[in-house]
């Protein structure tokens, strides 16, 4: 049986954590898609809000036209002390660090500091999946939409997916499943978010621009573990071995996926079917052949968008016709064109090395490569192997291109390109009937784009001007 977050609070879902907001002074931080969807739900609910930004108001002009017109008091361009004095708590949207000096600040003068996540679960009346992991959280949260909506189940999905969480809340109601991709930076000020079924894909080194070492990072994902009980689910890749020891850290049940290793319960892959196995019940999903997105990551993807789906009753002819159906989202190893036999891969969103490892080793082609941008971090030595086996033709872009063309520079053909433009012309011009070209950067876009949409749509423009 369901059991709802508000049922367990004992109270109607319409006046969960109300309280919490109605005639508070609450400051958030960032006006980003979070910040400024927050702000406005906030202001709704009778809270007296106060958003500030570092940015100047030049760059910010649609967000703060946006707080004008909702009568929201905001600043711009510095971090005053108007945004500590009198109030009640600070939200922090997910771009913004949790250690810089008015965040300290705010903690110094006791002042509650949170996540734009942790605000908008007090006032949700639904039950939560979360998904989160370094890859593959936008590929399993969009998979487990089309198959919850395919099995008749109202479904809202939000999170790092580019919806925010908060953006979304006037519309849940208590009969359907949100589904959250969550992100380390998501999880760093959350304090009771709990969500029904938490799952964490893989454990790779990330954001080592924003975290002191990989075990700050890994710190953060297992937050989402953190007010998980008996009566919610731990989903684990039982394949990462980082995982497999940290499971007995969780209170909740775990349960397991796998694509290599046959498990007593939970999913993974028997005479080549995807199995899902729960109280001593075997249920074959998939021919794993059958699967719409291919490579070894996505199996491990369906394997465990399939648990969870199973957890939540959804049978496994439903779950079949979407594996089947589902042909991967935007940003993530898209088919843009072929032209003149030559294949454009777009994979904007593979922003650290560990995603670039997984994109390399499903594309069969002859591969000429766009990498770089602005570094997290990343060990790109990595990608050694790889890139000397697969990549013809290296074009390096944006800010980390000297430091990728140290490590991985003297294996393959490499080249500098000014920007995305130049690096598409220069890959055309290089490439031949039978290669792929594949933008894969390994770096996260702000040196040059306002984030890896922006840059995967580039891309794609720059491929259509080629025809």
């Amino acid at each position: 049986m369901i059991v709802f977050i508000s049922q367990l609070a004992g109270t109607e879902p319409e006046l969960l954590r109300v309280d919490r907001i109605v005639g508070k002074k609450i400051s958030i931080l960032g006006m980003a898609r979070s910040g400024l969807a927050l702000a406005k739900t906030l202001k709704e609910l009778g809270a007296k809000v106060f958003v500030s930004d570092l940015k100047d108001e030049k760059i910010l002009k649609s967000e703060t036209n946006e707080l004008k017109k909702l009568k929201i008091d905001f600043e711009t361009g510095e971090h005053s002390p108007k945004l500590l004095q009198e109030k009640d708590y600070l939200v922090l949207s997910p771009g913004v660090p949790g250690d810089i000096p008015i965040v300290k600040e705010a903690e110094f003068l006791g002042l509650p500091v949170f996540s734009e996540i942790e605000v908008a679960y007090w006032l949700c009346p639904a039950e939560i999946v979360a998904i989160t992991g370094s890859n593959g959280k936008t590929t399993t949260t969009t998979l487990m939409r089309e198959i919850l909506k395919k099995a008749g189940r109202k479904t809202w999905v939000a999170g790092n997916i580019g919806v925010a969480f908060s953006g979304v809340l006037s519309q849940i109601t208590s009969e359907g499943i949100v589904v959250l991709e969550v992100s380390s930076f998501q999880l760093e000020k959350i304090q009771e978010f709990k969500p029904r079924i938490s799952a964490i894909l893989n454990l790779s080194p990330d954001h080592l621009d924003r975290y002191p070492n990989v075990d700050s990072y890994i710190q953060a994902k297992f937050r989402i573990f953190e007010n998980q009980d008996k009566s919610d689910f731990a989903v684990l890749n039982y394949d990462d071995l980082l995982l497999r020891k940290k499971a007995a850290e969780i209170k909740a049940p775990v349960l397991f996926f796998s694509t290599s290793t046959g498990l007593e319960e939970g999913a993974y892959i028997k005479d080549k079917n995807l199995i899902v196995k729960l109280g001593g019940k075997e249920k074959r999903i998939i021919d794993i052949n059958q699967i719409g997105i291919k490579g070894p990551h996505n199996l491990s993807n369906a394997a465990c968008t399939s648990l969870i789906a199973t957890i939540l009753g959804v049978k496994p002819e439903t779950i079949a016709e979407v594996l089947k159906e589902f042909k991967g989202v935007e940003h993530r190893l898209e088919p843009v064109a072929e032209i003149n036999g030559i294949k454009f891969i777009n994979d904007s969103k593979a922003t650290n090395v560990d995603s670039v490892w997984y994109a390399l080793q499903s594309v069969a082609n002859p591969i000429i490569l766009i990498a770089g941008g602005k570094d997290k971090g990343g060990d790109f030595s990595k990608l050694a192997s790889l890139v000397k086996d697969k990549v013809k033709l290296l074009i390096l872009i944006g800010q980390a291109k000297e430091k990728i063309k140290s490590v991985l520079g003297s294996l393959t053909e490499t080249v500098e390109a000014q920007d995305l433009a130049e690096a598409v012309q220069t890959a055309y011009k290089k490439a031949q009937a039978g290669d792929a070209v594949l933008l894969s950067p390994a770096c996260a876009s702000f040196d040059m784009f306002l984030n890896f949409e922006e840059r995967g749509k580039v891309f794609k423009q720059e491929v259509a001007k080629l025809k």
